[in-house]
């Protein structure tokens, strides 16, 4: 079994590729330049690519991120701040994002003999992201086994799906994911904002799965606040 990893260099995405590595069916990670806003995480995801041993492809999809307009990822709207699940961060939506990528991610898997494709969207995102929940997740396997039907069987892998962002961490801890070798936030500045939902997320899925979080903050105690104001 060979994996392709589709890794942004987040938390969450090296965390799997890490975790298929230990598994021993790492195959290579792609990852996507759609012109986002935080692009610094691009190096991430080629770092943890040379630091498992496989090969990296970067996508350049910055034309069709340039007409997916009106997204903090990817237009001049400024990126919000607060809790992850709150109703603002839907500017962070960016249309057909994970299916646009897996499309293709598929693709490179069936050409290059590939059994999986794995996909670190989890639970913390369902509320926010539609392309990222359990129903997306079954009816991309059913429409990806009729796209290559007769030429290659790709398996579609979603292993946090259903888990929290907490959970990623306690996964990421015990196969020694460099954690401080990530990046969240989405303001793409020198170090994590945060202030952004990305960035409150990540500090509060540390604490909640009482693992020291290495990440430098330009403003580290802001998340508690943004819970305890989602919270009340």
């Amino acid at each position: 079994m060979r994996t392709l990893v589709v890794c942004s260099g987040g938390l969450d995405s090296v965390s799997l590729a890490h975790q298929c590595a230990a598994e021993g069916h790492l195959g290579a990670l792609v990852t996507f330049d759609y012109k986002q806003r935080h692009a610094c995480e691009i190096d991430y995801a080629r770092e943890a690519a040379a630091r498992l041993g496989v090969p990296f492809h970067l996508i350049d999809i910055g034309p069709i991120g340039a007409v997916l307009t009106g997204s903090a990822l990817t237009d001049d709207v400024a990126v919000p701040e607060g809790h992850y699940a709150e109703e603002t961060m839907k500017a962070t939506v960016v249309p057909n994002r994970n299916a646009i990528m897996l499309t293709i991610a598929f693709g490179l898997a069936a050409a290059q003999g590939m059994d999986r494709v794995a996909l670190a969207v989890h639970g913390g995102d369902h509320f926010i992201y539609p392309d990222c929940r359990p129903g997306f997740i079954d009816a991309f396997r059913a429409m990806q086994a009729a796209a290559l039907d007769g030429y290659a069987q790709v398996a579609l892998s979603a292993p946090f799906v259903d888990r929290t962002k907490a959970d990623i961490v306690t996964a990421g801890a015990r196969v020694g994911t460099p954690f401080e070798r990530t990046w969240s936030c989405y303001k793409g500045g020198d170090v994590h904002c945060g202030r952004c939902g990305t960035c409150v997320e990540r500090r509060e899925a540390f604490h909640l799965a009482g693992v020291e979080d290495p990440t430098v903050y330009a403003d580290p105690d802001f998340w508690q606040a943004a819970v305890a104001a989602r919270a009340g």
